[in-house]
C-alpha cells in the first residue's frame, strides 16, 4: 500500500488535537507545519529574554505525535516554582530551548527532542525568522503580539481586518524551505482546527506559503472551528471562515470538515459568558452549492470544554482518504 503524505498547518491546541489522532493511523506520513508567533506565558518570556523562536506550539506538536505522550505530557508541562529565573517556565519549553541553543539551530533542537520522544512524523516551523504578529482592526488601530490579539481587553473590540508579520532583525521574513517541499509533495493538506487569526493565518502570511498552497497538487481540507472566539471570529458563521481562507490561498477547498453535533445548552451558556457561540452551517445558503461538506460528530465536551475529539477527527480523515482511494481505483 502506498504511503499517504499529510501536511497539517496550524498551531495551538487545535493542531495538537488533530495530530494526536492522526498519529494512530496506519499508512500515512505526517508533517506538521507550525505557526511561530506565540507570545504568551513561558514561550513569550523565552522569546524575549533569550531571543529564541517560540517553543510552545512546537512542543505541543511533538507531544501529540509521540507514543509516550501520556507519560511525558505532565512532566513536560510541569512549571517551575522555586528558582526565581525558572519560575513560570515549563520543563518542556526549557528542554527544547536548551537543545536548540546547544545544536545551534531551532529546527535541530526540534529534531533532537522528537528523537528523544520517538515522534511519528516531522515537525517544521513555518519560518525560523523571529517576528511579531500584528492585527489591523476595522477602525485602523493595530494590536501587536499574538497574546494581545488572542485575549482582548474589555467587552467590545473592532473586528480584525488583516494580520501580518513584522520581522525583528531583518527587512523581510522567509519561509523555512522544507515547508515548501512538504507542501509540494503532500497528498493531503489539512488547515485547522485552530484560532483563525492567531494560529492558521500566521502561517499563510509567511512569503511563498500561500502561493505553494495555491499551486499544490494535494487535496486541501479545512477543519472548521466548533466555536467562535471573541475578538477574532465572534460574528463569524461557518462560511466566513471558509471565505477568509479561500481568499488568501486563491483556491477552493477540496473538503470542508464540519462538526454536526451541537454541545449541550448548559455548555453553550457557559461559552456565552466568553462571547463565544456555536459555529453553524446553513445548508440552504447558496454559498455551499458545489462545495464538499463533510459533516460528522467529531465533538468532545469532556470537562465542559468544547474541542474536536482527536480519535473521531482522525477516523473521519481516514475515511476521506479511503473513499478517495476507492474512487481512484475505479
Amino acid at each position: 500500500m502506498t504511503t499517504i503524505k499529510i501536511a497539517t498547518i496550524g498551531g495551538g491546541s487545535g493542531q495538537f488535537a488533530l495530530l494526536a489522532g492522526l498519529r494512530s493511523l496506519q499508512g500515512i506520513d505526517i508533517t506538521a507545519i507550525v505557526s511561530m508567533v506565540d507570545s504568551g506565558g513561558s514561550t513569550g518570556r523565552l522569546r524575549d529574554e533569550l531571543g529564541i523562536l517560540p517553543p510552545g506550539d512546537i512542543l505541543k506538536c511533538i507531544l501529540a505525535l509521540s507514543p509516550h505522550r501520556d507519560i511525558v505530557r505532565s512532566l513536560f508541562l510541569k512549571r517551575f516554582k522555586n528558582d526565581r529565573r525558572l519560575m513560570g517556565h515549563n520543563a518542556g519549553n526549557m528542554l527544547l530551548t536548551m537543545l536548540s541553543r546547544y545544536t545551534g539551530s531551532f529546527p535541530a533542537g526540534v529534531n533532537a527532542l522528537s528523537e528523544i520522544l520517538d515522534t511519528k512524523g516531522t515537525i517544521l516551523p513555518v519560518t525560523i525568522d523571529r517576528a511579531t504578529l500584528v492585527a489591523e482592526l476595522t477602525d485602523g488601530s493595530r494590536i501587536f503580539g499574538e497574546k494581545a490579539i488572542d485575549m482582548p481587553r474589555g467587552t467590545q473590540r473592532e473586528r480584525i481586518k488583516n494580520v501580518y508579520l513584522v520581522p525583528h532583525h531583518a527587512d523581510s521574513i522567509s519561509v523555512y524551505f522544507p515547508v515548501l517541499d512538504a507542501i509540494g509533495h503532500a497528498d493531503y493538506i489539512i488547515l485547522g482546527p485552530g484560532d483563525l487569526f492567531t494560529s492558521i493565518i500566521p502561517n499563510l502570511v509567511v512569503p511563498q506559503v500561500k502561493e505553494a498552497l495555491r499551486d499544490a497538487k494535494a487535496k486541501i481540507i479545512f477543519v472548521v472551528n466548533i466555536m467562535t472566539k471573541f475578538g477574532e471570529t465572534d460574528v463569524f458563521a461557518g462560511k466566513d471562515f471558509v471565505k477568509q481562507l479561500e481568499a488568501i490561498i486563491e483556491r477552493p477547498f477540496d473538503g470542508i470538515v464540519f462538526n454536526s453535533l451541537k454541545p449541550d445548552d448548559s455548555i453553550l451558556r457557559s461559552y456565552q459568558t466568553q462571547k463565544a457561540r456555536f459555529v453553524d452551517i446553513d445548508r440552504h445558503d447558496s454559498f455551499w452549492i458545489h462545495r464538499n461538506i463533510i459533516a460528522a460528530d467529531i465533538l468532545d465536551t469532556s470537562g465542559g470544554i468544547v474541542r474536536h475529539d482527536s480519535q473521531k477527527l482522525a477516523a473521519l480523515i481516514d475515511q476521506i482518504i479511503h473513499e478517495e482511494r476507492l474512487l481512484k481505483g475505479r
